[in-house]
């Protein structure tokens, strides 16, 4: 593992569990972050994309409204919003596109798939000034003699000024919903989710690609032998602090009942995912999200400022109803989606593994004792490191070090090791070998 971060939100480097379980947590809800009632946007305003830029919160987004009979009163438009802190924001008047006489509005884009724009910011070192942004958004072009649904490419410099790029970048699939990619900058290549449908099931599917322009190994999305369910969206994304994880809200979609619920996965590859079947924001958390396509988790996952201990998600609520839906924000604790949870007395061990540093960083909140051994890779414990050699953990840290009568690390480095946690009334979120 090196130095890397790695949170507990699956068992790859669990050896056993004991008296303790994974346990996946709820975000807990915030702030409206805003309301899209301006007449070039409303109730059916939808699939929104929130990233950070620089000093900059960048949020784009669906300006649509329906009538009583759920018909549009107005075409699909593509708006934008901005804030320097992830809680309050802002539309500007771009000047850029007329509605109804004006151009004072915040309309980025009114071209092909203004229905499910969905832009990133490209920090590939090799991109070119002027598509410093990047999109991806639905359209038509002909396959075969005959004209099909796909996914377009545009680009961007300044991300207000839109173009095509390509057409017909990815052909294979349905992409009637929010489809997306990003550059990942651990694997040096960019990465795209779409949906499909799978005997039937809305599904997801994903591909990779050098240029933003052919996309290849395409693949379907696994859950190992988790039930087949309707996932609408899938708003996947490198998590920040562990970017080797990749982590999702899809939007599962309950047919009987016609409603939705966001859910967590995470994956190591990008194609198999672990999929928690916990809803992450139930339907009366905390209001106006009962209705069919009223509880979607937009794409985008924020640290704002001065706030370490938590990381900021954002869902919908209120679509269809009143003159605007709304966005609200949610937050985790940072590294929170998962846990290993002990209410009693638990104990983790982990599969021999090795490490880069001098110390042991842990994400915990231990009300009762946390006690921490290294042992070999047979699961002897290491003189200096044992249980009794460390001091014991009562707290709440994000970061907390774990202190030994053995001192520095250092000399273990490179060798393999196990990690035993002992837990009692606690909660492990992720641990970090440092320096």
């Amino acid at each position: 593992m090196g130095s890397r971060r790695e949170l507990l939100v699956d068992d790859f480097l669990i050896a056993s569990l004991t008296g303790a379980e994974l346990k996946p947590h709820k975000p807990e809800p915030r702030d409206v972050a805003i309301v899209c009632d301006a007449p070039w946007e409303g109730n059916t305003s939808a699939y929104y994309s929130i990233f950070q830029d620089g000093d900059v919160y960048r949020m784009y987004y669906r300006g649509s409204h329906s009538d009583k009979a759920k018909k549009m009163t107005h075409a699909q438009l593509t708006c934008y919003a901005h804030s320097s802190d992830g809680v309050t924001w802002t539309k500007p008047s771009l000047g850029l596109f007329e509605f109804e006489g004006s151009k004072q509005n915040n309309i980025v884009w009114t071209g092909a798939g203004t229905h499910n724009f969905t832009p990133f910011k490209d920090p590939n070192p090799a991109c070119a000034s002027d598509a410093r942004y990047k999109a991806l958004a639905g359209g038509t072009t002909t396959v075969d003699g005959k004209r099909k649904e796909c996914l377009n490419a545009l680009q961007s410099p300044d991300g207000l000024h839109w173009k095509l790029l390509a057409e017909g970048v990815i052909t294979a699939g349905a992409f009637d919903s929010q489809n997306l990619a990003f550059w990942d900058s651990l694997r040096g290549e960019y990465r795209a989710y779409w949906r499909i449908f799978a005997g039937g099931v809305r599904a997801i599917r994903t591909a990779t690609s050098r240029d933003f322009l052919r996309w290849d190994h395409q693949a379907d999305l696994t859950y190992g032998d988790a039930p087949a369910e309707h996932l609408y969206t899938n708003a996947v994304l490198p998590y920040f602090r562990a970017p080797h994880l990749f982590v999702g809200f899809p939007t599962r979609y309950q047919p009987r009942t016609q409603q939705v619920e966001p859910v967590f996965m995470t994956s190591r590859d990008g194609v198999a995912f672990r999929r928690w079947s916990e809803e992450l924001i139930p339907i009366t958390a905390p209001q106006d999200r009962d209705g069919n396509r009223s509880n979607y988790m937009t794409w985008g996952l924020l640290q704002l400022p001065g706030q370490e201990r938590e990381v900021s998600v954002y869902a919908t609520e209120a679509y269809y109803a009143g003159p605007g839906s709304r966005v609200r924000r949610f937050t985790f604790r940072t590294d929170g989606f998962v846990s290993a949870h002990a209410d009693g007395e638990g104990t983790l061990v982990t599969k021999p593994l090795t490490f880069s540093g001098s110390r042991l960083s842990l994400n915990l909140a231990s009300r009762g004792t946390t006690r921490v051994e290294l042992q070999d890779a047979g699961g002897k414990p290491l003189p200096g490191f044992g249980l009794d050699d460390g001091t014991p953990i009562v707290g709440d840290q994000i970061g907390q070090f774990v202190a030994w009568k053995g001192g520095s690390l250092s000399p273990l480095a490179g060798q393999p090791v196990r990690l035993r946690f002992v837990l009692r009334d606690a909660d492990l979120y992720s641990f970090q070998f440092t320096a």
